[in-house]
């Protein structure tokens, strides 16, 4: 069975990240977008990074153009986008595709007919939740806010 651990990804400054280095973790793995009605959520995001950050916790940000072009800037442009404007401290990846035949292969596993959640990316901020093993546990769609999480993010943590 392939797990989240098996992937890398491009980080936004360009460096090959193995995901395997959050192995053990808890990963919330989202697409994101500086144009779209929901760009305020990377406030949200970086609340949660805040909040379990002596957990073994992560948030991965994966910038996506795929939805009404709402994410049209570089990847140099984004990073400082997301920190200056929603002090950002969260991993973010290089600009990528999460659908159809462009799609990087780890959005192709999170999204293909073997997942738990086998259906394409309906917009930005889609939410996958993956546990301490690499499984994805759970998935949200975009009108889901950060804060919505943080019960599930806890169970799987086991502090309940």
């Amino acid at each position: 069975m392939t797990t989240f651990y098996e992937f890398s990804a491009t980080t936004i400054d360009g460096g090959a990240q193995p995901l395997s280095d959050y192995a053990g973790q808890v990963v919330l793995v989202v697409n994101t977008a500086s144009e779209c009605g929901y760009t305020q959520q990377y406030a949200g995001l970086q609340e949660l990074y805040q909040q379990f950050s002596h957990e073994p916790f992560s948030v991965l940000g994966f910038p996506c153009n795929q939805f009404g072009a709402q994410e049209p800037q570089d990847n140099p442009a984004i990073a400082d986008f997301c920190l200056i404007r929603f002090g950002v401290t969260f991993p973010l990846f290089a600009k990528c595709e999460v659908n159809g035949p462009g799609a990087s292969p780890l959005w192709q596993w999170l999204t293909k007919a073997a997942s738990a959640y086998p259906q394409p990316v309906k917009w930005n901020f889609t939410k996958f939740l993956i546990d301490q093993q690499g499984r994805i546990v759970m998935r949200y769609e975009p009108a889901v806010e950060p804060f919505e999480l943080a019960a599930d993010i806890k169970r799987l943590l086991h502090r309940d």
